[in-house]
């Protein structure tokens, strides 16, 4: 069996989604003829921790592990946060963003190249290095960002010749969230450079939907593929015969950022609840995960306070138990410039669940396209509020008519083992002789 090292800063005991998808590449490629080599780092300071996802490791795996440094807790300590807090003022905020977390953020993007693990690269080389000379390895596969650890594998492929397949969750220089750093001119060009070097160096690229594929293509990266997140049935299994919520239930899991904020969805339920006044008491709304605060506020000034659940974060398991039992699914999108490619892992999740889906962003989006082609919810703009208000009334309808309408489409082609497959073949393509 061929051996592929796969660099990845998230592996359990990580929570989140961004373990997932070398987690899920891990637990299947032997499936194809590939014996994953796992390397990590062996201190991390990720936000959150998932036990559960300890499980999900492959038996009588190969993981190797190296001590990172991060400067994650000190960022905390000058901006007067606790060191288990979760909030990254780039994505999530749990205040307004002061002066401190500005400057932060400046740092990161000028100084913290390519991402603040960068100084995980250099102790990541050299101990690789050792191992690759002792130990055969056919290819190597890195999952960024951070795109520490493109870069970490981009020097090994040079340094030892072993074909890399890189592979993007994010675009590097189009990620929607990379403007606010406020880069310098020197760092936007360092930025472009490193990426303009993992184009060139890397056998494969494979990146998580069509329009990025695009997007990346038009910059100069060659041979690019699409590898979606994909879902796991095995994560389903114990969920077969769930029942859903006696109330009308719209759940959210994951990050909802200011710039997912569902602001007209929720005028929109306020003003049911004027109209209907049922509607009130069957209405609950379920957030599992970081929850930026003009998200709360919004929630606040549509007199919804009473209607929502904030879980904070929660485990894995959980989180697809309150999607499971929703009578709606909510898929917001980030309002940014690359909002076309953005393809949420949790929307392959919710496609799992057979659950409608109420989606918000672009209607030419990947995601839109997704939907549509599968029939598993509806598709609105952001501020469409007229339409929004109309299927939200439609579901409630079918929710007191006692109707259950789940989706019947075959979904298997996004199936996590399917994409799994598609790397494998990858691989088997880099490494002919």
């Amino acid at each position: 069996m061929k051996k592929v090292l796969i660099i990845t800063y998230y592996w359990p005991p990580s929570g989140g989604i961004g373990v997932q998808r070398c987690l899920k590449f891990a637990k299947y490629l032997r499936d194809f003829g590939w014996e994953p080599i796992i390397y990590a780092p062996e201190n991390a300071q990720y936000v959150y921790f998932d036990e559960s996802n300890l499980k999900e490791i492959p038996e009588n795996i190969t993981i190797l592990k190296c001590s990172i440094r991060e400067p994650f807790n000190l960022f905390k300590k000058f901006s007067g946060r606790k060191k288990d807090d979760a909030f990254n003022p780039i994505s999530a905020r749990d205040k307004k963003v002061k002066f401190i977390d500005n400057f932060a953020i400046w740092i990161r993007g000028n100084f913290f190249i390519p991402d603040a693990r960068f100084l995980w690269i250099k102790p990541s080389v050299k101990y690789l290095s050792k191992y690759i000379q002792k130990n055969h390895v056919d290819a190597i596969l890195t999952d960024g960002p951070p795109h520490t650890n493109t870069v970490i594998g981009c020097r090994l492929s040079q340094k030892f010749n072993i074909p890399w397949l890189a592979d993007f969750q994010d675009p590097w220089t189009q990620v929607d969230y990379y403007k606010f750093f406020k880069l310098t001119k020197r760092a936007d060009q360092k930025h472009h450079k490193l990426e303009q070097e993992v184009f060139k160096t890397a056998k494969k690229i494979t990146i998580a939907s069509p329009s990025w594929k695009k997007d990346i293509e038009k910059i100069g990266a060659k041979n690019v593929d699409v590898v979606l997140w994909g879902y796991d049935e095995d994560d389903y299994k114990s969920f077969k015969n769930q029942k859903l919520d006696k109330k009308f239930t719209i759940a959210h899991t994951g990050i909802l950022g200011f710039d997912r904020n569902p602001d007209v969805l929720f005028e929109a339920l306020k003003d049911i609840k004027n109209e209907i006044p049922q509607f009130a008491d069957d209405l609950k709304i379920n957030l599992a995960g970081m929850v930026d605060y003009s998200v709360i506020e919004s929630i606040k000034e549509n007199e919804l306070e009473k209607n929502t659940n904030l879980f904070g974060t929660i485990n894995r398991h959980e989180a697809i138990n309150l999607v499971m039992k929703a009578q709606l699914l909510l898929l917001p999108i980030n309002k940014a410039e690359n909002a076309l490619g953005r393809i949420p892992a949790k929307l392959f999740e919710y496609l799992c669940s057979k659950r409608p889906i109420l989606y918000l962003g672009p209607l030419n989006g990947d995601v839109a396209n997704i939907i549509n082609y599968t029939s598993s919810g509806k598709c609105f703009e952001y501020d469409n509020y007229e339409d929004i208000k109309d299927f939200v009334k439609y579901r409630y309808k079918k929710y007191k008519d006692d109707e259950i309408d789940n989706c019947t489409f075959d979904i298997s082609e996004y199936s996590v083992k399917k994409q799994t497959g598609k790397i494998a073949s990858y691989l088997d393509e880099m490494t002919k002789v």
